[in-house]
């Protein structure tokens, strides 16, 4: 490979840093637009693996980014993907209590969709039979979201790529490694190729806590990864779900609980996923790419915040961090569909892993989307859900605040 200079390189290709890519060009603020991703193939971590569900801004504490983002983020996707011809399944979400005394917690959930402008109803018992006739029934009452949708993820990332490929942009693949010369804003890859950039921007997902401290941005941080594992519902089940059925979540935590999706391939319903901590990065299967030491320091954090019940921490353990163990998953999906047995779903080959950050300084979970700016670097960290949904409005919301702010 030749040496190359650029007005942008994005590490990572991912939704967030192709759509910012589409974005740059889209304003016509640059041409000159280098992509480095580490894999063969796009989509082969978070962006691909996630579970297709558009979100609606219902969950997202008002005034936050994500809930700034979200809503009109979705618009713009949805509108892309019609554009495209892509596939889309407007099929709506059903938020229930999985027990009674979590009734209440959907009146804070729809005060919070109301302030955020997201489209929500109040429904009775009768409506949720309509919806989905085996759910659980615990206190008549559930949030109906209309303008949640199904999509699938891969296929909007690939059309991103040859759209941004088309206009110009540059994609590098199999970019495992490079070393970074801050002092003449170029960065040196394995093959000895030197791109000389003006700006880079930080969009590397499971990778970006890592990439920041190259530029000593964000040393206060790091990310702690947690495993997705998901079930599917099997073809002769008697389960036939057409809408997306989550649980009430715990607003104190950034898992939203199992949940049943229905997916856009062969009208196949996916039940997941869990939030089990990873023991790599990269570990999706249990012993692939076992990253030890950092296994060992991220367990014993998270003890830590057990221990200290910090942020409703012990009541995710108590909740969510042994759904790996099929009987407690099993346990899970019952509480959605009580007659769902062992029997009616298997194992899924989709494994996700989610990128949360924590800020070492505090011993907190940071529930925002957050964005560093060095000084000629831009570095986006915690992109966690509702990122794919968001990713448009986020794309430019960081182009605007981060990178041609005045």
């Amino acid at each position: 490979m030749k040496n190359l200079s650029c007005d942008f390189v994005i590490c990572g290709g991912g939704i967030v840093g192709l759509t910012i890519a589409h974005q740059l060009l889209e304003r016509r603020i640059s041409q000159k637009i280098i992509i480095l991703e580490k894999e063969y193939d796009l989509g082969m971590h978070t962006s691909g693996r996630n579970s297709g569900v558009l979100h609606a801004g219902i969950y997202y504490k008002p005034n936050s980014l994500k809930a700034k983002v979200c809503i009109p983020g979705s618009i713009r996707l949805k509108e892309w993907i019609k554009e495209k011809g892509l596939t889309i399944n407007n099929c709506g979400k059903l938020i229930i209590p999985q027990r009674i005394n979590l009734d209440p917690q959907l009146d804070t959930l729809f005060a919070r969709a109301i302030e955020n402008d997201a489209k929500v109803e109040m429904i009775d018992e009768k409506e949720i039979k309509k919806l989905v006739p085996q759910a659980n029934i615990t206190s008549g009452r559930a949030i109906w979201s209309p303008n949640t949708s199904v999509v699938n993820p891969l296929e909007i990332i690939n059309e991103l790529a040859c759209s941004i490929q088309e206009s110009g942009a540059k994609i590098l693949k199999g970019i495992e490694s490079w070393k970074l010369d801050k002092t003449k804003s170029s960065i040196c890859l394995k093959d000895g190729s030197i791109i000389k950039f003006g700006h880079f921007i930080n969009a590397s997902g499971l990778q970006s806590d890592r990439v920041a401290h190259e530029f000593d941005i964000g040393r206060e941080y790091k990310i702690i990864p947690f495993k997705g594992l998901y079930w599917k519902v099997r073809e002769e089940s008697f389960l036939d779900i057409k809408v997306n059925l989550y649980p009430v979540p715990d607003l104190n935590v950034p898992f939203l609980g199992v949940h049943f999706t229905p997916n856009n391939l062969k009208n196949l319903i996916s039940i997941g996923p869990t939030a089990l901590p990873a023991l790599g990065r990269e570990n999706y299967k249990f012993f692939e790419k076992i990253e030890l030491r950092n296994a060992i320091s991220d367990l014993s954090f998270l003890i830590n915040q057990y221990k200290k019940n910090s942020d409703g921490f012990r009541k995710y353990v108590n909740d969510q961090a042994f759904l790996g163990m099929p009987f407690l998953f099993l346990k899970a999906a019952q509480e959605l569909i009580p007659n769902i047995k062992y029997n009616d779903i298997e194992l899924s080959k989709k494994v996700g892993l989610r990128a949360q950050l924590f800020n070492l300084n505090t011993k907190k979970i940071v529930n925002d989307f957050l964005c560093i700016n060095g000084s000629n670097s831009t570095h986006v960290l915690n992109s966690i859900s509702p990122a794919f949904t968001a990713s448009f409005a986020l794309a430019d919301f960081i182009i605007d605040n981060y990178l041609i702010k005045s």
